[in-house]
């Protein structure tokens, strides 16, 4: 735990943050509208036996009284897809529209895109990219598994994404759900910290801000950015969002997600961020009994 420490100064009751980090986290489902409505798949996992409880800012997420999410019978045919809580919020954020075209930068394993063409009613044009080859078998299997037939898969580097492959020359809404240092996975995975270090976060920092550059360039203007991490370093969030705002024609827009959050910051260690990014949103573990992210909305402006 000793990394986050250099949290301490922006983390309110930083002791319970401390203290909801050490615990295991719990099991979480995303009831996949493509298959099945929320009324059915909860009348399956009654007849099932499984034990659960509804999020109360989003009646698709279930959390479940089970070690073993896969191995239920909604699991199985594809009604339910693990998918931990706070993992669900950045495609709401972005709240694509059925018809759209939508691309999703860093689509492996398929989570979050299939949650986006779920939330399309599995219309428009869900494009699906990753970067790692080895990944993309994943995120086939769990757009097959989940009946996600708008979804397309793309295998390029979303830095410098090619457009050329479509028909058309820029998308209505992108999300940027960026490789990170997962710091907020801990409860999930507690060896996360193991080989933590500033330098990967000043590595990886520099990807993350090719990478979102690149997604506010591919959308139409008046579309929608969302970028989230799962980490809590400000050189990976604050800092990356900032970059963009100097060097892309964007702006910040506010999220109201009916979970408890703290605002985005405007200082790390002395370096200022601009007053916007108030509007960007950190979820911390001990607010919700949950893991932890970061989620930021951008409106393209030109």
């Amino acid at each position: 735990m000793e990394p986050l420490e250099r949290y301490r100064p922006i983390i309110d009751e930083f002791d319970a943050f401390l203290e909801a980090c050490r615990r295991p986290l719990g099991t979480a489902v995303r009831i996949n509208t493509i298959k099945t409505s929320v009324e059915r798949a909860l009348s399956a996992l009654d007849q099932e036996g499984v034990a659960y409880e509804q999020a109360d800012w989003n009646p698709r997420v279930v959390r479940l009284e089970t070690d073993s999410p896969g191995s239920t019978w909604t699991s199985f045919h594809g009604l339910t897809h693990g998918q931990e809580e706070v993992s669900a919020v950045p495609p709401v954020v972005l709240n694509p529209q059925p018809g759209e075209r939508v691309w999703d930068c860093c689509g492996a394993p398929g989570g979050k895109a299939t949650q986006l063409s779920a939330l399309m009613d599995d219309t428009g044009t869900v494009v699906a990219n990753d970067s790692n080859l080895g990944r993309i078998s994943a995120l086939r299997f769990n757009a097959e598994r989940l009946g996600a037939t708008s979804l397309a898969v793309t295998n390029q580097d979303a830095r410098n994404y090619s457009m050329k492959p479509f028909s058309f020359d820029a998308f209505d809404r992108t999300l940027v759900d960026a490789p990170c240092s997962c710091e907020g996975t801990i409860r999930k995975n507690p060896d996360t910290l193991e080989e933590w270090s500033e330098d990967h976060i000043a590595s990886v920092s520099g990807i993350q801000k090719g990478i979102l550059r690149r997604a506010i360039q591919a959308t139409r203007e008046g579309g929608t950015v969302v970028y989230s991490t799962c980490t809590f370093a400000p050189e990976e969030n604050e800092a990356v969002v900032q970059h963009a705002l100097e060097a892309e024609e964007c702006r910040l827009r506010e999220i109201d997600i009916g979970l408890e959050c703290s605002p985005g910051l405007t200082e790390f260690e002395g370096q200022r961020f601009d007053e916007e990014l108030t509007n960007a949103i950190r979820i911390y573990p001990h607010q919700n009994d949950t893991g932890g992210f970061f989620v930021a909305k951008l409106e393209v402006t030109a």
